[in-house]
């Protein structure tokens, strides 16, 4: 078989006696997509948090690629392939939006400005920010503004993607519109994992489900078996 990109086993986290993650295991293949659902304080941002390294793991072992990078700083690892988006978007709101992608470059791969234009160049043209490009990133409205974050995570090149509800606060044509360049990325082999609230827009991307709730497995599947699951009406959408 081969070898999982992405692979938690046992991990936890803790912030004193508060246990916000605990025993999660999972594997995720080269080029799958991976939904997370779960109630708002199931730990779904902190495992993201984790993976990327802005927090340590309490006890359990992480590896990426096959090798284990539970000790590896967060900057290490974006510049290895983990990428990700944040909940709420906040752009360097005094760059333009092509300035923004050059950071994401420059410092997220270690890249020359002089190696990173034409990388940038090609993501503004995916995300359809290209007429946006010289613009400050401060006045972009909010579909723009979930545009830049997707932008900014594809500059550094990530072979995974975390995205953290990025689809959430849009309108449904917004919501279209960015599932195009999600499905445009994922053409190109790009490996997901995406927490969202919005579970048609979620199941029209991923090939599994993963539910938390207070750090814990609830249940996982295809998008069809975990939607009609028990676990999920229940402790999820709150139906008995």
């Amino acid at each position: 078989m081969a070898t999982p990109i992405l692979e938690l086993r046992e991990v936890s986290k803790s912030f004193g006696s508060l246990n916000v993650i605990q025993q999660l295991s999972l594997s995720l293949a080269q080029g799958e997509a991976l939904g997370i659902l779960g109630p708002n304080g199931a730990g779904k941002s902190t495992m993201f948090n984790l993976i990327t390294g802005d927090y340590p793991i309490s006890s359990g072992q992480l590896f990426y690629k096959g090798k284990e990078v539970s000790g590896i700083a967060a900057y290490q690892r974006c510049r290895q392939g983990i990428g990700r988006t944040y909940q709420i978007p906040r752009p360097f709101a005094g760059m333009t939006v092509f300035e923004n992608l050059l950071v994401g470059a420059t410092y997220g791969r270690n890249k020359s400005i002089r190696e990173s234009h034409s990388l940038c160049q090609e993501i503004l043209q995916t995300t359809g920010l290209i007429g946006r490009s010289n613009l400050r990133a401060g006045g972009l409205r909010l579909l723009e503004r979930k545009r830049l974050e997707l932008a900014r995570a594809l500059a550094t090149e990530p072979e995974l993607l975390l995205l953290d509800e990025i689809a959430g606060g849009l309108t449904e044509q917004e919501v279209h519109e960015l599932l195009e360049v999600i499905r445009a990325i994922r053409a190109r082999g790009v490996t997901i994992i995406w927490i969202e609230h919005i579970l048609h827009a979620l199941v029209s991307i991923v090939d599994r489900i993963l539910v938390i709730n207070f750090g814990k497995k609830l249940t996982e599947g295809t998008p069809q078996e975990v939607l009609a699951s028990r676990e999920l009406q229940e402790i999820y959408l709150g139906v008995e």
